[in-house]
């Protein structure tokens, strides 16, 4: 397996690390979000190729099939919830495609040119879709916010920050954070890991509104399984001490400039074993550091926008 060149890739977005930022006159230490705490947890040198050398990746479909029905279930509530239809959804499936394609002319090097691959890619969409209204009535749901980015900032200086799917606010001012999956739903002894992304954004959000989420939902569309989970403080403090006992291994092996390479059941999938140590590669020279970024928002907690994870 071999790592594409940046024209047939797609860089790695939402960058955990951005030394030297400055938000709302703060000097940030770096930024985390729950998919590049997963990276660290799951394989130290892949954080590293992600989120230090910041290599190209070449899409999958079943990513960019996320992606896509991502798009279609923020575009549904758009609609007055009567039109909230599988019909409606459908006829947005193919326009989210062609706006992907204009934003990352890369996602066409999935399939041949002329093959039939791309056609049996779209009915595979179209079916994961359909199970969502299997699972949810949407034209008796009005989010309060979708795609939500959000933002804060520890007592330790670092940034904690994600993308949320969905936020359903009940008339109590109750909480419900919900996440869409289009693959199958874990095994119980990995609901914990899968939780994790959850906990994270509840945490953020308990920081910013000073509630905590009474609702944690992960809609699995794969297999059409719905999982849910109530945190307390209590859960979202062990949260909170987990990211910052990452935060100090990833400064740790970057002031070492040594990421560990560890096998795992995602090795599978991973585009970098032609360079990973652990499959007789070698990775690149370790980077120079970064100029510092400008400040993505002047005020801590603030929402603004950001690329989805």
């Amino acid at each position: 397996m071999t790592t594409t060149s940046a024209a047939a890739g797609i860089e790695p977005a939402d960058p955990s690390e951005r030394g030297g930022t400055r938000v709302d006159g703060v000097d940030v230490l770096g930024a985390l979000s729950p998919s590049r705490v997963g990276d660290f947890l799951n394989c130290p040198l892949l954080y590293r190729f992600r989120s230090i050398d910041r290599l190209p990746e070449p899409p999958s479909p079943p990513a960019v099939r996320g992606t896509v029905i991502h798009r279609v279930l923020e575009q549904l509530f758009d609609l007055p919830a009567a039109e909230r239809t599988p019909e409606q959804a459908d006829a947005l499936l193919a326009p989210a495609w062609e706006e992907l394609q204009e934003i990352e002319p890369a996602v066409v090097s999935m399939f041949p040119v002329d093959g039939p691959e791309i056609a049996e890619w779209l009915a595979s969409c179209h079916d994961t879709l359909a199970k969502y209204f299997d699972l949810e009535d949407p034209t008796r749901l009005e989010p309060a916010e979708r795609e939500l980015y959000v933002e804060t900032l520890t007592d330790a200086k670092l940034l904690l920050r994600g993308v949320i799917d969905r936020v359903d606010v009940a008339p109590d001012g109750a909480i419900r954070i919900c996440d869409y999956k289009t693959g199958p739903s874990p095994h119980e002894m990995f609901e914990g890991k899968a939780l994790f992304q959850l906990k994270f954004y509840a945490l953020v959000l308990w920081r910013m509104r000073g509630v905590v989420p009474r609702m944690l939902q992960l809609v699995y569309l794969g297999n059409s399984e719905v999982l849910r989970y109530e945190p307390d403080e209590r859960d979202l403090l062990a949260t909170e001490r987990k990211v910052l006992a990452v935060w100090d291994a990833i400064r740790a092996a970057t002031e070492r400039k040594e990421f560990e390479a560890r096998k795992g059941a995602g090795c599978r999938w991973c585009v970098h074993q032609a360079i990973c140590p652990a499959y007789g590669g070698t990775p690149p020279p370790y980077p120079e550091p970064r100029e510092p970024r400008e400040p993505v928002s002047p005020v801590v907690g603030a929402v603004s926008p950001a690329p989805p994870e």
